[in-house]
């Protein structure tokens, strides 16, 4: 009788660690995913290595909103991580550093500290307009304009190589840097 419950004891061990390995790999597959940062365009809100979680489920029950960082496959087994500026149907342009969506400035907060540092006193964002950049007036249904926070060293929507980016390539949205703990942090 020993050599039984030993084995059914056994056998539920396994059971509850199959069970733990499926939800995990659930968790991880549709609803949060890490990912690495890798660059400095994002700068200051993310840093070159700092882990982030990527909330996959909360973009499907909501509508993905102007400034939300989003992940998004730039090219096969290529993601790249950047806010969205612009959403369907927007006019973007940028004058004097200062963003204009629709007519409508728009501040940027998140960029302030970026601002303060520059040492040669010039902008952060050069001027330009989505029709000097994309050839388009305004955001394409179904797209957005993406831009990272380090504009001087960001590979972004205004680049014809990245250009607008669709929905559907969306992975989701960066919430919160894990790793290294020093940059712990919930993003706005």
């Amino acid at each position: 009788m020993g050599k039984t419950k030993e084995k059914n004891e056994l056998l539920e061990w396994a059971k509850a660690i199959g069970i733990a390995f499926i939800f995990g790999f659930g968790i991880r597959f549709f609803l949060f995913t890490p990912i690495v940062v890798d660059g400095a365009s994002m700068m200051p809100t993310f840093e070159n290595g700092d882990r982030v979680v990527v909330d996959k489920i909360s973009p499907k029950l909501m509508k993905y909103e102007r400034f939300d960082v989003i992940v998004f496959e730039a090219k096969e087994n290529t993601n790249y991580i950047k806010r969205i500026i612009g959403i369907s149907g927007d006019r973007i342009a940028y004058e004097n550093d200062e963003l204009f969506i629709n007519g409508e400035r728009y501040e940027e907060p998140y960029l302030e500290e970026y601002k303060k540092a520059l040492i040669d006193n010039g902008t952060l964002t050069g001027d330009f307009t989505l029709e000097e950049n994309l050839g388009e007036l305004t955001v394409p249904d179904g797209y957005f304009f993406v831009l990272g926070d380090n504009r001087r060293n960001s590979k972004d929507s205004r680049d014809p190589s990245v250009g607008f980016v669709s929905m559907d390539k969306v992975l989701g949205t960066a919430k919160v840097v894990f790793y290294p703990m020093d940059n712990l942090k919930f993003i706005k």
